[in-house]
């Protein structure tokens, strides 16, 4: 199985804009819009939209027992675990187990995820 597919299509259009999804306990700072999903594998592409003024303190840093790539699309985002400010363009492609967060968002960023479940380390 691969990821399915999907035409051109622009995703930040105001039409489109229902199909953003709030991400649990983040209190409307946080949305995710799949963009890609592979049904059997789990592996994904997302974007994640931070609100101006968004702390995911709440959360914790994050890890994951799989790789995940992430770019910064637009706006500013602080990961506190690498004590830097991501400002569009920043890339990075993180190996299993990389601790990352939480972040701080001073003005609205997009984020662009690919992740890996189907990668994951076994423990």
């Amino acid at each position: 199985m691969s990821k399915n597919s999907s035409l051109y299509w622009n995703v930040l259009n105001a039409e489109n804009a229902g199909k953003w999804e709030p991400i649990d306990g983040a209190e409307g700072m946080l949305e995710q819009l799949t963009l890609a999903m592979d049904a059997v594998t789990g592996d994904y592409t997302r974007l994640t939209r931070f609100r101006a003024g968004a702390d995911t303190k709440i959360f914790g840093p994050k890890s994951h027992d799989y790789p995940e790539e992430v770019y910064i699309v637009s706006g500013r985002l602080y990961d506190e675990a690498f004590d830097l400010w991501l400002t569009a363009g920043y890339f990075a492609s993180r190996p299993p187990g990389e601790v990352h967060g939480p972040f701080i968002c001073e003005e609205e960023c997009l984020v662009l995820e690919i992740s890996y479940p189907s990668q994951a380390k076994a423990e």
